[in-house]
């Protein structure tokens, strides 16, 4: 290994660990719950409408806080706000929101995947990435981890899964001005491995990163006092930045 590869990967371990250490506070692990039009960049094949026209949907989420609703005063995450959608075009769905606050990809592996294999679902979602990169996880460990959830999810049903990689953070106010353009530069490798997995694997992905490069910069109110997760206008504006490629995924 040459001395400025060491470097390198000094510099990216050391903003890694400077992020944890701002933002780890408000990404503690919780409890998560069961609760009972957007544009997006995909790709075709595996899993199209999961349902024929008219039949209920049983909606599997899987993911981190942002599922569950942390930073929101009166509640309201992506995945009951996408649910709430779901139940006017679907009446009958069902929802089993398996998200837990401060979820790494192997968390979601140990945990949220086994219930997929037992619930049948025919739509999953899939928002997962956020705490291995703020949390220090290696690239190469987040891209084999998201890509065993893809393939067992596969393995377990033929339901469409849409998922979105990870969204523009470097420019939450919580994180300081000097960390910004690390960051980004760690979101992009990150990135990368989901749309890869995503291309080869024919998820239905969401351009979250570049959707949220637009509008951050014009809308501060997206985010919620602790200056890292979603307001309840930034998770109105997440589940409307999904509805698009989950009501063509179940043909709605």
């Amino acid at each position: 290994m040459s001395e400025g590869w060491r470097v390198k990967t000094r510099v990216g371990r050391f903003v890694a660990s400077l992020l944890a250490c701002v933002v780890l506070a408000g990404c503690a692990k919780g409890v998560r719950r069961t609760l009972g039009e957007g544009g997006a960049a995909r790709t075709e094949g595996r899993g199209g409408a999961a349902t024929r026209k008219a039949e209920p949907v049983t909606y599997v989420a899987l993911g981190d806080s942002t599922g569950v609703g942390v930073g929101a005063r009166k509640g309201g995450d992506y995945v009951a706000r996408i649910f709430e959608r779901l139940g006017r075009e679907r009446p009958g769905s069902r929802v089993l929101n398996l998200c837990v606050s401060g979820a790494e990809t192997g968390d979601v592996l140990r945990a949220q995947v086994p219930r997929v294999e037992r619930e049948r679902p025919t739509l999953v979602t899939l928002g997962i990435g956020i705490n291995d990169l703020t949390h220090g996880v290696e690239v190469e460990q987040f891209a084999r981890n998201f890509e065993e959830i893809v393939a067992r999810v596969r393995d377990a049903t033929d339901a469409p899964v849409v998922a979105t990689n990870i969204p523009d953070i470097s420019t939450a106010p919580r994180v300081p001005a000097f960390m910004r353009e690390g960051v980004s530069r760690r979101i992009a490798l990150f990135n990368e491995e989901i749309k890869r997995i995503a291309a080869r694997c024919d998820l239905r992905l969401v351009d979250a990163h570049g959707m949220s490069r637009e509008v951050i910069a014009t809308h501060p109110e997206f985010f919620s006092a602790d200056g890292f997760h979603p307001s309840e206008e930034g998770y109105e504006y997440w589940a409307k930045m999904m509805w698009g490629a989950v009501k063509e995924a179940v043909g709605a």
